[in-house]
């Protein structure tokens, strides 16, 4: 069950000392929305009495060792005026996306996160289940980082075009991301999050070269992650991230934690990584959770664990969102299999 010391481990896996046990995330938001049963997707990502009964439901129910309250990718964009769609149980998404002109940056109005859209929701969830939970839990809020919101708001596409045809304008939207990601992230952390999701995939090196990264993702990223560290709060960074030039980019960031996508060679990884920066991951959710057995979940488990858990700096996790048709049975293995080998 949910322990006292879970928040003392994650920081020691970050200082990249010996924690008493691996803490063991998971992903889980659709699935455990669908095993809860009572309600759709759409319902309890809008609703902080359902987010609140689904979430601790599922925590008691699995044994996760934090609440991940990241919900869509949708909450700080439509506020913004971007085209969002999504209904029953198909997550929110963008789609009818603004016109990347100087205009429309100047038309911005920065949303306060206390009265706009969905944010003070999440903010009610997030103060709920740490005044349930306490400190036997981990709760992390969530984010986009900066880059990746200037695709949220004008189409995946157009960051990587205006690279070269207006790169003034893209760095400028940048900066407006900065300081809206850091008061949003902000508002997390006083609501009582202990961490930050900061999803930054748009900046995944099957869309930009190192180069690219580190001229137009790096600095506006590594900004937002200062202001929350010295806010108290943690970051745990996630790019979905597979190629080592990339990841040894986020090293350099200061983020607590780098979540790496199920893609990886997760060996490369923890050895390139190694007394740099604390990472998680990165188990596949599709090929083993969805599509396999227990015994193959359990399997990966423990090849993944043993891999993290040679010398410091990991905590368990999958590498992407959990399918909400993912087997029950193949949950608990999981679960049970992280549990019993989480003793560091």
């Amino acid at each position: 069950m949910a322990y006292q010391g879970v928040l003392n481990d994650i920081r020691a896996c970050v200082k990249m000392q010996k924690p008493e046990r691996i803490p063991v995330f998971a992903m889980s938001e659709e699935f455990d929305v669908k095993w809860h049963g009572k309600y759709t997707y759409e319902e309890v990502a809008t609703n902080a009495d359902k987010l609140v009964e689904v979430w601790s439901a599922a925590i008691k129910e699995f044994d996760y060792d934090w609440a991940w309250i990241q919900l869509d990718d949708c909450i700080e964009f439509e506020v913004l005026g971007v085209g969002c769609v999504g209904s029953g149980n198909i997550l929110r998404a963008t789609r009818d996306y603004l016109p990347a002109e100087k205009e429309t940056l100047k038309n911005l109005k920065m949303p306060d996160p206390e009265k706009s859209g969905r944010m003070p929701m999440k903010l009610e969830a997030i103060r709920r289940l740490k005044d349930n939970f306490g400190d036997t839990i981990c709760v992390v809020g969530g984010n986009a980082a900066p880059y990746t919101s200037a695709g949220l708001l004008y189409g995946l596409e157009k960051p990587m075009t205006m690279m070269f045809e207006d790169p003034d304008l893209l760095k400028d939207t940048i900066d407006f991301f900065v300081e809206l990601q850091t008061r949003w992230g902000l508002a997390q952390i006083a609501a009582g999050a202990d961490a930050i999701w900061l999803g930054d995939c748009n900046a995944f090196s099957g869309m930009l070269s190192p180069k690219q990264y580190r001229e137009f993702a790096f600095t506006p990223c590594q900004k937002v992650v200062a202001a929350y560290k010295k806010a108290g709060g943690m970051t745990f960074l996630h790019n979905s991230e597979i190629s080592l030039p990339h990841i040894a980019l986020e090293c350099e960031l200061g983020a607590d934690v780098i979540s790496i996508g199920p893609g990886a060679d997760f060996a490369q990884v923890k050895a390139a990584t190694e007394g740099k920066t604390c990472i998680m991951g990165n188990l596949d959710p599709i090929e083993v959770l969805l599509k396999g057995s227990p015994e193959l979940v359990a399997a990966e488990v423990e090849r993944i664990m043993a891999i993290g858990k040679k010398g410091a700096g990991y905590i368990f996790d999958d590498g992407e969102m959990i399918p909400r048709d993912v087997p029950v049975e193949n949950m608990r293995a999981l679960m049970k299999t992280a549990k019993a080998l989480s003793a560091a």
